[in-house]
């Protein structure tokens, strides 16, 4: 009732475009202290309801602990439900703060802001330390995939005693963390890497450039792995993008969105790009196909490379200011947003870089195999359904495509050896909860059982799943 919301504010859009060093300024506890303040205490915090925190983060106490100055209380139970808040705190959009009660009828307090400044301060003060288990079971526990999910129950599982391997086909691990997520938004030496030490110095053994399948060409072999471990979780991830079928799909200059981000991250830590082995936007006409988290990383990386123009092609309309009546607090509210990478564009080319209800029609070819336009043209949306726009075709220039539109489910080459059940999604089939699979000793757990969605969720899956693993290995579990 006494103070407006004021988020943290991210530092100069064309500064932190000549860099990626992380977009986020320095934490002001006088105003995270504030804003905790605004924090009602509310009888029954939507916030920590699956339709906020999926992990069930217990967010009233540790804003009044902030407001008080007791922040090392606030990051004890912080821990208590997020193995990760430097993760969630930088890259989750914050479903909590769509379900806060006073986002009713005033903006929500900066849940996701003082998150990330209780952990910040935290490692600061070196409060976050390793906690090696007391003793060992004697239980051995194979983890394929080293996502949040992967690490999320590897670190669960490490905790109540058993010995655990992660494996991760990448020269580095992490997964969605290390190479699908910008630096800019999740710098990977000094927060990815600094919790994989800590997990290292509790027992978590990480195997990289370990790609599990079959066992061929390299491979290991996933029923070895099976049979030499007392439990086996699947975490690899929705990995195989939706693509865009369209006259000229083949051309050279169309890329899926990981490829591009994948390979910038990978080249930047390798050799701060010199050594040229990334997918480059500079002085490129560049055009992003589909919106989302991915499609503004493209966007801002594109950015930082230096490319001539930028434009964002978007199917769908363009979302309201406010709640629609179907959208009611406290789902997550369907509304127009300006992501940090939209800002930048607008602070370099003077524009949203955002277009509205188009349809891609074709990649124009240069006559030499490469792309040189996108020929495109307006839609209707009506009654659920999309109509061409007579007389609406546009040509753009586009030296550059890159195809954010999702994900269809994960690649089956640990899976398909197994024999393992798949959802009508082609998810690996396995109970929400439960997390085991059609297979005995198999359990899966985040986007590879539930299809593409948030860090947040990846982590509640993977310390479920461990929980569920201990109870199969020990009849019977402590952990959450």
């Amino acid at each position: 009732m006494e103070f407006r919301r004021q988020a943290a504010p991210y530092r100069d859009a064309k500064a932190r475009l000549a860099d990626f060093k992380e977009i986020y300024t320095e934490h002001d506890e006088g105003r995270l202290a504030t804003q905790g303040a605004r924090c009602m205490d509310c009888g029954v915090p939507f916030c920590q309801s699956n339709d906020g925190c999926p992990i069930h983060n217990l967010i009233p106490e540790w804003n009044d602990l902030v407001y008080r100055g007791h922040w090392r209380e606030a990051l004890e139970r912080l821990h208590k439900t997020n193995n990760f808040p430097e993760f969630t705190g930088r890259v989750c959009p914050a479903p909590c703060e769509g379900a806060c009660v006073l986002g009713i009828t005033d903006p929500a307090v900066t849940i996701k802001n003082i998150e990330m400044a209780i952990i910040d301060r935290g490692f600061a003060e070196g409060w976050v330390v390793p906690q090696p288990p007391p003793r060992r079971t004697g239980k051995r526990v194979a983890v394929v995939g080293s996502g949040p999910a992967g690490l999320a129950a590897a670190q669960q599982l490490n905790r109540a005693g058993h010995r655990v391997t992660v494996f991760e086909r990448a020269d580095r691990i992490g997964g969605l963390l290390m190479y699908g997520i910008p630096n800019m938004k999740l710098d990977k030496e000094v927060v990815v890497q600094r919790r994989l030490r800590l997990m290292a110095k509790e027992g978590v053994v990480f195997r990289s450039n370990a790609t599990v399948a079959d066992g061929v060409n390299g491979s290991l072999d996933v029923a070895a792995l099976l049979e030499g471990h007392d439990a086996l979780l699947l975490a690899t991830g929705a990995t195989t993008p939706r693509d865009l079928p369209i006259p000229g799909r083949g051309l050279d200059g169309v890329h899926f969105a990981m490829e591009f981000l994948t390979c910038n991250t990978k080249s930047l830590l390798d050799s701060n790009h010199a050594d040229g082995a990334f997918i480059s936007a500079k002085d490129k006409h560049v055009v992003v196909i589909g919106g989302g988290d991915t499609g503004a990383d493209c966007i801002g990386t594109s950015l930082r490379h230096g490319c001539r123009s930028l434009v964002n092609f978007e199917l769908f309309p363009k979302p309201p200011d406010e709640r629609a009546a179907h959208n009611p607090w406290p789902t997550w509210p369907v509304i127009y947003r300006v992501d940090y990478a939209h800002e930048e564009s607008a602070a370099k080319f003077g524009a949203d870089p955002r277009e509205y209800l188009i349809s891609s029609k074709e990649f124009v070819d240069d006559g030499n195999g490469c792309v040189k336009a996108m020929r495109t043209v307006d839609v209707a949306f009506e009654n659920g359904k999309f109509e061409d726009v007579p007389g609406s075709e546009r040509r753009w220039p586009a030296d550059l495509v890159l195809l954010a539109m999702g994900f269809l489910g994960p690649e089956q080459e640990v899976s398909e050896p197994l024999g393992l059940a798949y959802d009508k999604r082609s998810n690996y089939q396995a109970d929400y909860g439960l997390y085991q699979t059609s297979v005995e000793k198999v359990f899966a757990a985040g986007d590879c059982r539930r299809g593409q969605s948030l860090v947040v969720w990846a982590i509640n899956e993977g310390r479920e799943a461990a929980r569920e693993i201990d109870r199969y290995l020990m009849d019977g579990t402590e952990l959450p």
